[in-house]
């Protein structure tokens, strides 16, 4: 398993591709500065109504498939 932290700040404006599907993939750079490609649906639990903000973990398996993704602050 691989373990991933990164923070995320957008505004609700930046985040409409994501919500509304016309971007399938957001782009972040974890803090041990690797870059992961995430799908929009895991992130759309987390817009709310000034956006996405905070600290997440990214848990994969070996194949690079999400076991978990949540907020950690």
């Amino acid at each position: 398993m691989k373990t991933y932290f990164f923070r995320i700040h957008l505004n609700y404006e930046q985040c409409q591709d994501l919500y509304t599907g016309r971007t399938t993939y957001a782009v972040v750079t974890a803090e041990s500065g690797q870059r992961i490609r995430i799908p929009a649906s895991n992130l759309r639990p987390f817009i709310g109504q000034y956006g996405i903000r905070g600290r997440f973990r990214l848990i994969t398996n070996q194949n690079n498939k999400i076991l978990s993704f949540e907020s950690v602050s």
